[in-house]
């Protein structure tokens, strides 16, 4: 049984159990409960997978917000070749990683 979950314009499959990393939320508290009801396409135990989830009000994904995490730091740098002159950035994303506790298909 999985679900495809859309949050914030990106989309998630998920299945109950699994861990995922979304972008971070930043009002989310260790251990608060999510729910997702924005479902694209979801599968039953058989393996059947309905789409145009949307037509079914009740469905939901419930999950547990377990931490925040960052990824690696992506270094760029701008070298100017003959000037002296080069710039350095770095960026790290941040993420929320969520537990998925159950698919509700209502």
């Amino acid at each position: 049984m999985y679900a495809i979950i859309k949050d914030r314009g990106k989309q998630y499959k998920v299945r109950a159990g699994e861990r995922h990393l979304i972008d971070l939320k930043a009002n989310a508290q260790i251990g608060e409960t999510v729910e997702f009801h924005d479902i694209l396409v979801y599968s039953d135990e058989g393996g059947n997978a309905a789409f145009r989830a949307a037509d079914n009000k009740n469905a939901k994904v419930i999950a547990e917000i377990e931490g925040m995490k960052k990824t690696a730091k992506s270094m760029t740098i701008k070298f100017r070749r003959r000037k002296e002159s080069m710039t350095r950035k770095g960026h790290r994303e941040k993420y929320t990683q969520i537990k998925i506790k159950e698919i509700l298909l209502g």
